[in-house]
């Protein structure tokens, strides 16, 4: 059986909130894969090899610049494996690094990879944090709900709505005034939502596996769908507060 590779960039700081939970919950469920940490003194395995997907973190601001700059340099691959369809999951502020710019408070701006024409803003004296529900369309008449929790400083802009990752539900999308959540571009996944996604969505998580051409059937998947049906019913209830 061939062996899956999942590429997870710089683990050692883009790791704020239990995301990892997402890679060890694919490596236990996928038989044969590699789980390739690059570290930001590595240069990224995608580069020579071919991985079969790319996990980036949420980061602080100033390792979001860093990675920026480690990325650069392999703009143009990157952008190569996403019209191959390589699957990619950025999340948090880990997909801003995607845009044109994120811009700081001052007007200052930090030049993005500029694979996706949205922008992105700081307002580090007032954190967002809210509960999210929505909605993916994983095949043509087939959605899946997605859940989750954002907290974030920043907030993204522009017109996503032909390559959003999730329509909303309860919530706010990639901005308050905007109900498309996150981008996708082929099979590369952006979202603000944060933490253990994979872990919280087993139909998100089984819809990854079937792109990475494996077995879809996740580990511990009995008891994963009964605790995402009741977190459901949390988020669904109207008297549930989001904020």
């Amino acid at each position: 059986m061939q062996m899956t590779k999942i590429e997870v960039l710089y683990p050692e700081t883009c790791n704020l909130f239990g995301d990892m939970f997402n890679i060890k919950l694919l490596e236990q469920s996928i038989k044969d894969v590699e789980i390739i940490n690059t570290n930001f003194t590595d240069e990224p395995a995608f580069v020579t090899q071919n991985v079969d997907m790319i996990y980036l973190a949420p980061m602080t601001e100033r390792t979001q610049e860093e990675v920026i700059k480690k990325l650069e340099p392999y703009k143009a691959r990157l952008e190569e494996l996403i019209n191959k369809n390589t699957v990619m999951l950025f999340t948090g502020n880990a997909f801003e690094i995607l845009g044109k710019y994120i811009e700081n408070e001052d007007g200052s701006k930090v030049q993005g990879l500029g694979i996706m024409d949205l922008y992105s803003k700081r307002d580090m004296m007032h954190r967002y944090s809210k509960m999210y529900l929505g909605e993916m369309e994983i095949e043509k008449g087939k959605k899946i709900k997605i859940l989750g929790f954002k907290a974030q400083f920043s907030m993204t802009y522009g017109d996503n709505q032909e390559y959003y990752a999730f329509e909303t539900i309860r919530g706010d999308g990639i901005n308050k005034e905007n109900k498309f959540e996150g981008i996708r571009l082929n099979n590369c996944f952006g979202t603000y939502i944060l933490g253990p996604i994979l872990v919280n969505n087993p139909f998100f998580a089984k819809y990854i596996l079937r792109l990475l051409n494996v077995k879809d059937t996740i580990e511990f998947e009995d008891i994963a769908i009964e605790n995402y049906q009741r977190r459901l019913e949390e988020f669904e209830n109207p008297a549930t507060k989001y904020e």
